[in-house]
């Protein structure tokens, strides 16, 4: 294996491990190489498979989102915004809203609402007009699939809904 390949393995790791984006300079500077170099190793690892953010402090290794819960939320119309920035400001991805309808049975849509602005989209086509949330038919009860990358922040995730208030427990 060459010093290249085990650099970018090493990158990996560094990024993996940490709590905070990487920045070129420190990478650079931590393997004794040029700025450009590191550049052109990030290329190579995105290439690779890998997805890699470059930020305005550093790069960030996007984690995949493995863990998954369902959460039960009750709230109003104009708390929407807030419900889904508290999943989406603590990493978390809300996959979906579903309603159990006593008629209809389960009716599900899916949200794919991952950060702010896909929160905002989302809020703006239903201020629109163009349709009501799905909870409008269980008198404000939903439900929500969380998709996060561990399952110690979908804790979080529900802590937060918690303390809005928007919790309910089953």
């Amino acid at each position: 294996m060459g010093k290249g390949t085990e650099r970018r393995q090493e990158i990996l790791r560094l990024m993996a491990a940490s709590q905070r984006p990487l920045s070129g300079a420190w990478l650079a500077e931590h393997f004794s190489v040029s700025r450009q170099v590191i550049v052109q190793d990030i290329a190579l690892i995105r290439a690779a498979g890998k997805e890699i953010i470059s930020t305005n402090r550093g790069y960030v290794l996007k984690v995949p989102l493995q863990a998954r819960r369902s959460v039960k939320c009750y709230h109003t119309d104009e708390q929407i915004t807030e419900e889904l920035y508290a999943v989406v400001d603590l990493g978390g991805c809300v996959e979906d809203v579903y309603v159990n309808h006593k008629v209809y049975g389960q009716l599900r849509a899916r949200l794919d609402v991952a950060s702010r602005r896909d929160a905002d989209r989302f809020v703006e086509s239903i201020h629109s007009g163009m349709s009501t949330p799905l909870k409008s038919v269980t008198s404000g009860y939903h439900y929500h699939t969380i998709l996060a990358d561990s399952p110690e922040t979908l804790d979080l995730i529900e802590e937060a809904l918690r303390k809005k208030g928007f919790l309910c427990e089953t």
